[in-house]
């Protein structure tokens, strides 16, 4: 459907009517090949800013997907690389890409990890987990992190009321939430559930100190605001 070698509208249709898990494992052959794989044109200016952030030796990439997040922490994490996603499939295309990486397949609200990683990153996942999710969420990460660790996101300015942008994401939100009124079992993505408000309110919540950092390189809105921002949540001391 986006390139001759994507996924075609066929098998994106029964993608959307299957499980979340499900859905990404026959979706995942030829996901790289779709506008959902984060671009390099986002995943470079996170790498720049997590380089003068850090340093870090071991990073989680949380719902790793085919690991694209996998390189930047192989650019930034000096020992290692470590993805986690419920979906198998998508597993099984980012030990392809990235082999030097250890993968577990996992819920991201039920990891399997104690406190041994200095920095948790996620691209594009949030979709997947309801507003109500998030405190476990949040918590799951904060007990993965070492004290003082940092769990670092590229979170996208909302698109302006009015916008092409905002019917696009009211219009699929309105679909997904019929389907799953209709169908079982559902298929978790909505792109408006993830509102900085909450997500500022649950890490604090959650044990975490924020911190929003611009990426210039993603260009600014008219009214001179950041396109896209960096959340770098620091875990605090237990003290």
């Amino acid at each position: 459907m986006f390139t001759p070698q994507g996924p075609t509208l066929r098998e994106l249709a029964v993608q959307a009517l299957s499980s979340v898990e499900h859905g990404y494992d026959l979706l995942a052959p030829k996901f790289d090949q779709t506008p959902f794989r984060t671009p390099d044109a986002i995943l470079a200016p996170v790498t720049r800013a997590l380089r003068a952030l850090g340093p870090y030796r071991t990073g989680l990439d949380l719902c790793c997907g085919t690991g694209a997040g996998l390189g930047v922490l192989w650019e930034v994490c000096a020992e290692r690389a470590v993805g986690v996603d419920f979906s198998a499939g998508m597993l099984d295309v980012a030990r392809r890409g990235e082999p030097t990486a250890s993968y577990v397949r996992a819920d991201a609200l039920a990891l399997p990890f104690g406190p041994v990683f200095d920095l948790v990153v996620s691209f594009g996942a949030f979709g997947h987990f309801l507003p109500r999710q998030q405190a476990e969420l949040f918590a799951q990460v904060h007990q993965v992190l070492r004290p003082g660790g940092q769990f670092v996101f590229p979170m996208p300015a909302p698109a302006r009321p009015g916008s092409r942008g905002y019917w696009a994401m009211l219009g699929f939100d309105a679909v997904m939430r019929v389907r799953n009124a209709l169908w079982r079992p559902p298929f978790v993505m909505y792109y408006r559930v993830f509102r900085f408000g909450d997500v500022r309110r649950e890490l604090d919540r959650a044990g975490f100190d924020l911190e929003l950092r611009s990426l210039p390189e993603l260009g600014e809105r008219p009214d001179g605001s950041p396109r896209c921002a960096l959340v770098v949540a620091t875990r605090r001391d237990a003290g």
